[in-house]
C-alpha cells in the first residue's frame, strides 16, 4: 500500500457548498417529474397507450428514448471531462447543459397523445443535457473540502436534492393534478413548470459556485485535445486500479437504480394498480426517506468508510426490490391467513421508505467514492468517467429491463435489479479504499510538485 498523505484540502465557504449542493435541488425537479413519475406515466399511457391490450410497447419506447441518451453521454462525458480540465471551463460546460435541459424540457408541453416522436426526440435532448449535467456538476465535488468531509457534503447536496424534488412534486399534486387523458391540458405544462423549477433554482450554483483551475493553453482543436487526455487518462488508470474497479461495480449497481428511477411508478401504476392518492403520497414518501438515507448514511460514510457505506446501501437495495416484487404475493397470504382486508397499494407504501432510503444513500455514496480516488487535477474526467459508467448502467439496466418485461411481464422482470445488485457488493468486495485514497493523494502531490519546478506545466 502507498504511504498515507496528509489530507489537507480546506473547506470551500458555507454560501459555495450551499450553491453547489442548490444544483441538485434545482435538478430534481426533472427527474422526479420528468423521468421518475409523471410525465414517464404520462407517455406511457396517454401519449403512446395501450397496444394490444397492454403497454408493453409503450414501456419498450420509453425505455428505447432513456437508453439512446445514455448512450450518448457514454460516448461525450468524458471527452467532455477531459476539455474541462484542460481549459478549466467546468462551470462554462455546466451552464451549457443546464440551458439545453430547461429548453428541451419546456417544449414537453407540446408533446400531445399520438404525439410518439416528439416526445421520444425531446426527452433524449432533454435526459442527454440533464445527464451531462451531472456529471459536471460532480465533478466540483473534490474542490469543496478533504476527503474526510466529502461524504457529509455529497449527502448533504443529495438530500437537498430531494427537498427540491419535494417541493416540485407538492406543487404538481396540488395544482396540475394526476396523468390522465382527461387531465392532460392541465398536466401537459408538467415540462414547462419543471423547466422554470429547475431554471430558477440552479442561480446560486452560478452565482456562488467558484472555477479553481488554470486554464491551460489551447493548442490543438478541442476534439483533438479531449482525445490525447482522454488516451493520457486511459493509461493512467494504471495507477487508479481502485477507482477502475469500482467504476466496474457502480456499472451493474446504477444499472438497477436506474431501472428503478424509471419504472418504479410505472410498476404501481401497472402492477400494484395504486390509487391517485396513494401514488401521490408515494411521492412524499420517496422524498422524504431518499434525503434522510442520504444525509444520514453521508454522515455515516466518513465513520464508516465509503466502500463499507456504499456495500450497506446496495444490501438494503436488495431487500428493497425483493420487497417490491413480493409486495402483491405477500398481501394475498397476510389477508387469507389472518381474515385481514389488507391492499397491496397500501403495504407498498412502507417498501417504499426502504426504496427511498436506498436511492438516497447509494448515489450519494457511489459519488463520494469517486471523489476520493479523483486527484483535483484530473477530477472533470474522472467524474466523466463515473458519468460513462453511470449512463452505460442506465442504457444496460433498461434495455435488459425493457426486452425482459415485453417476455415475462414488468413484475417478474423487477428481479433482475437485485440480481445486479448482488453483483455490485461481490465486485466491491476486491475494492481497497485506503490504497485507493492514497493513490489520488500521490498523484496531485506529484502534479504540484513538477508544477512548482516547472511553472505553466500540467499533466
Amino acid at each position: 500500500m502507498p504511504p498515507a498523505v496528509p489530507e489537507s484540502a480546506p473547506y470551500a465557504s458555507r454560501r459555495e457548498i450551499f450553491g453547489w449542493a442548490m444544483f441538485d435541488f434545482a435538478n430534481q425537479a426533472y427527474t422526479l417529474l420528468i423521468i421518475t413519475v409523471v410525465f414517464g406515466e404520462l407517455f406511457t399511457t396517454v401519449i403512446v397507450g395501450e397496444h394490444e391490450g397492454s403497454y408493453r410497447l409503450a414501456n419498450f419506447l420509453w425505455s428505447l428514448a432513456l437508453a439512446i441518451s445514455y448512450l450518448m453521454v457514454v460516448v461525450t462525458a468524458p471527452l467532455c471531462g477531459a476539455v474541462m480540465d484542460h481549459r478549466a471551463e467546468k462551470k462554462r460546460f455546466l451552464f451549457l447543459s443546464y440551458g439545453a435541459t430547461v429548453a428541451s424540457t419546456a417544449m414537453l408541453y407540446f408533446v400531445a397523445p399520438g404525439y410518439v416522436v416528439l416526445g421520444l426526440v425531446l426527452i433524449i435532448v432533454s435526459n442527454y443535457a440533464y445527464s451531462m449535467g451531472e456529471s459536471f456538476i460532480a465533478a466540483f465535488l473534490p474542490e469543496l473540502g478533504p476527503p474526510a468531509a466529502l461524504g457529509k457534503i455529497s449527502g448533504f447536496g443529495w438530500a437537498l436534492g430531494y427537498i427540491g424534488g419535494l417541493f416540485a412534486a407538492g406543487f404538481t399534486l396540488l395544482v396540475l393534478g394526476e396523468a390522465t387523458a382527461d387531465n392532460f391540458s392541465r398536466i401537459r405544462f408538467v415540462g414547462p413548470f419543471a423547466a422554470l423549477f429547475f431554471l430558477v433554482a440552479a442561480i446560486p450554483t452560478f452565482v456562488w459556485l467558484k472555477e479553481r483551475g488554470t486554464p491551460q493553453p489551447v493548442t490543438a482543436s478541442y476534439g483533438r485535445i479531449a482525445r490525447q487526455r482522454m488516451l493520457a487518462t486511459l493509461r493512467d488508470l494504471r495507477h487508479f486500479k481502485d477507482l477502475s474497479l469500482f467504476l466496474v461495480s457502480l456499472l451493474f449497481s446504477m444499472a438497477g437504480v436506474y431501472i428503478i428511477i424509471a419504472f418504479a411508478f410505472i410498476y404501481g401504476g401497472q402492477v400494484i394498480g395504486w390509487e391517485a392518492g396513494v401514488r401521490n403520497i408515494m411521492f412524499i414518501i420517496v422524498q422524504i426517506t431518499a434525503a434522510a438515507g442520504a444525509v444520514g448514511f453521508g454522515a455515516l460514510q466518513d465513520r464508516l468508510g465509503g466502500k463499507l457505506t456504499y456495500q450497506l446501501t446496495l444490501a438494503l437495495w436488495v431487500a428493497a426490490i425483493i420487497a417490491i416484487w413480493a409486495t402483491p404475493a405477500f398481501t394475498g397470504w397476510v389477508n387469507a391467513r389472518f381474515g385481514w382486508d389488507w391492499q397491496a397499494q397500501h403495504v407498498f407504501l412502507v417498501v417504499g421508505c426502504l426504496a427511498g432510503a436506498s436511492l438516497g444513500s447509494s448515489q450519494s455514496a457511489s459519488r463520494t467514492l469517486v471523489g476520493l480516488f479523483s486527484p483535483r487535477d484530473k477530477a472533470a474526467e474522472f467524474f466523466g468517467f463515473w458519468g460513462l459508467a453511470n449512463k452505460l448502467a442506465g442504457v444496460l439496466g433498461i434495455v435488459l429491463l425493457g426486452g425482459l418485461q415485453v417476455l415475462v411481464g414488468l413484475k417478474a422482470s423487477i428481479l433482475l435489479c437485485a440480481a445486479l445488485f448482488m453483483v455490485a457488493i461481490l465486485i466491491c468486495t476486491r475494492v481497497n479504499e485506503a490504497h485507493g485514497r492514497a493513490a489520488a493523494q500521490q498523484w496531485q502531490q506529484r502534479v504540484e510538485q513538477r508544477e512548482q519546478a516547472q511553472p505553466g506545466l500540467k499533466s
